[in-house]
Formats: C-alpha cells, structure tokens, sequence
C-alpha cells in the first residue's frame, strides 16, 4: 500500500499545539483497517489499527479533553 494516494485527514481532536493526528476514511470504509499517521510526517510512519481499535482511541481522546 502506498500512503501518499489517501485522501488524509486532520482528527477535530488534534490541538493547536502540533500535536496533530491525520487518517484515512476512504481506505477505512473500504479495508475495514485504519491508517493513521502523525500530521508532520506525512513520509512519515503509518499506523494500522482495526475499526475497533480506532474507536476505542477517539473515544479515549474524547474523555482527555
């Protein structure tokens, strides 16, 4: 797979601080998988996580804010 053809985008949980989290929806609703990635460095690593992990995250990103 190659990262760079994802449509990317930034969580509405990042803060202004640069401490920014990117996804990919498309590859998601298609692979059932979810890429996610720090926002700088997008040649950066790719993280992999099942639908249900990624859930758990926001929800965990939801209950730090």
């Amino acid at each position: 797979m190659t990262t760079e053809s994802l449509d990317w985008i930034k969580s509405s949980y990042s803060g202004n601080g640069g401490q920014c989290v990117e996804w990919a929806p498309s590859y998601a609703s298609v692979h059932g998988v979810v890429p996610v990635r720090d926002s700088k460095q997008s040649d950066g690593p790719v993280l992999m996580v099942s639908a249900a992990a990624f859930t758990g995250l926001v929800a965990m990103a939801r209950d730090t804010r």
